[in-house]
């Protein structure tokens, strides 16, 4: 077994990695509620993201997570040591008849700079990279579009990943919500709809 793969799966054997990295890799099998509609966000780290989106009408739920990485069931440890190529990111569900994906791909662009390569600010590594998630062609459709927009807009190259939802591995239950619970000191932010306040992202 090559180091990469020691350091990466642990003692598993290599057809034990191969399924993992076949499994890691397949779409997000988990259905929306009724009527509703999931895309994946990456913008960063994960808390101020989800706390952006959940305060966006329409939207219904938020969960942050890892995906498009090749180890089944990632920890965060997994995810920050930077060989899982697992992405941070929100599982955003909404609803169509009151959030339109133009309003959320609007919500992403804003959060992040999406001309900085694997780097919001000072999160630094593969896992901060910019990146839409779709599950529909029409999300495809309606992302490329909106990317080629905001593209004439800056004088940096967009480096936003597009590409089709992989599995979807929830974070663990401290991450969910961090912001709007409090974080580490306690400061609860509002997730309230159409909230405006300034996002500050701290552990």
């Amino acid at each position: 077994m090559s180091w990469l793969n020691k350091l990466v799966f642990g003692t598993r054997t290599p057809t034990e990695s191969s399924m993992d990295s076949s499994i890691a890799q397949g779409p997000d099998d988990d259905l929306p509620a009724p009527g509703h509609h999931f895309v994946q966000f990456g913008a960063g780290c994960f808390w101020g993201v989800e706390l952006a989106f959940q305060r966006v009408p329409g939207v219904t739920k938020t969960e942050v997570g890892y995906t498009q990485g090749f180890l089944r069931n990632p920890t965060y440890e997994d995810v920050c040591s930077g060989t899982s190529n697992h992405s941070e990111v929100v599982r955003v569900q909404y609803d169509p008849k009151d959030c339109s994906f133009d309003t959320l791909l609007d919500a992403f662009w804003a959060r992040h700079d999406p001309t900085t390569l694997n780097r919001q600010g000072n999160d630094v590594g593969t896992q901060y990279r910019s990146g839409i998630y779709f599950y529909t062609p029409e999300q495809e459709k309606a992302a490329l579009e909106s990317r080629d927009r905001h593209q004439k807009l800056l004088n940096r190259k967009i480096v936003t990943e597009i590409l089709p939802a992989k599995k979807f591995y929830i974070a663990e239950e401290y991450h969910q919500q961090y912001l709007a619970k409090g974080g580490r000191f306690g400061f609860a932010q509002s997730a309230a709809k159409g909230c405006n306040d300034p996002i500050r992202c701290y552990g």
